[in-house]
């Protein structure tokens, strides 16, 4: 996808969808606590959801084999963290434009720490959106990925789904609304978990017990019972 037809994630409908995709995520993760979050998005200069028992942001746009914002890197690369990394990682569209959509997915569980949570939002391909993004972008828009699809993938890589449904206007719109959730939506969500890793027990070596030593007595000699 090239960076003019990225620009669709600028245009008034899809910043419109972006705001009532934040309504519809953050009441599932308003109990997100940890130190560091990551957010991808595709919308350049998207801003995360405010989560109060979340520490710092780290952000980075992407834009199909490149990444910008706190971190310059290879879209085509891993993820520039060390595993287990963050408590949230937060996926906004950017599967849409990845190269690699799959890779992407399992590298964002990889620096996601166990326990942590996965959240995923994009337009949904059987919706009204459809042809307008056709439209906007000359037949050449974002890869769209069916919410079942993106359910198989993810079971692939230590999550478990806790929720997934449709978000945002029947079809495009300038205007945000205060009810985010429609069932004929243009965007979807998906929520995860990364299982915890089991505790593998440690099978203790027995330990020699030394024989019992008489000190203080001679060789040979035998300590009295009666004393």
């Amino acid at each position: 996808m090239s960076q003019r037809d990225q620009d669709i994630y600028q245009s008034a409908p899809l910043r419109s969808l972006l705001a009532e995709e934040t309504v519809a995520l953050v009441p599932g993760l308003q109990r997100c606590t940890g130190t560091h979050a990551l957010l991808i998005s595709a919308a350049r200069e998207d801003e995360p959801p405010m989560l109060p028992l979340l520490g710092n942001w780290t952000r980075l746009n992407a834009e199909g084999s490149r990444y910008a914002g706190d971190v310059l890197a290879s879209g085509v690369e891993p993820l520039p963290f060390v595993d287990d990394a963050f408590d949230l990682v937060l996926l906004r569209h950017a599967l849409e434009v990845s190269t690699a959509p799959q890779e992407l997915l399992e590298e964002a569980s990889r620096v996601l720490s166990p326990g942590g949570v996965l959240a995923l939002t994009g337009l949904h391909p059987f919706s009204a959106w459809v042809p307008w993004m056709l439209w906007r972008t000359r037949g050449r828009g974002p890869a769209m990925h069916s919410p079942i699809m993106l359910e198989r993938w993810v079971r692939r890589f230590e999550l478990d789904i806790e929720r997934i449904e449709r978000v945002g206007r029947l079809w495009p719109n300038n205007h945000a609304g205060l009810d985010a959730a429609h069932a004929f939506g243009g965007g979807y969500l998906l929520i995860a978990r990364k299982r915890r890793r089991m505790a593998t027990p440690i099978r203790l070596k027995p330990k020699a017990v030394p024989a019992a030593v008489n000190v203080g007595l001679a060789p040979g000699a035998r300590r009295n019972a009666a004393s």
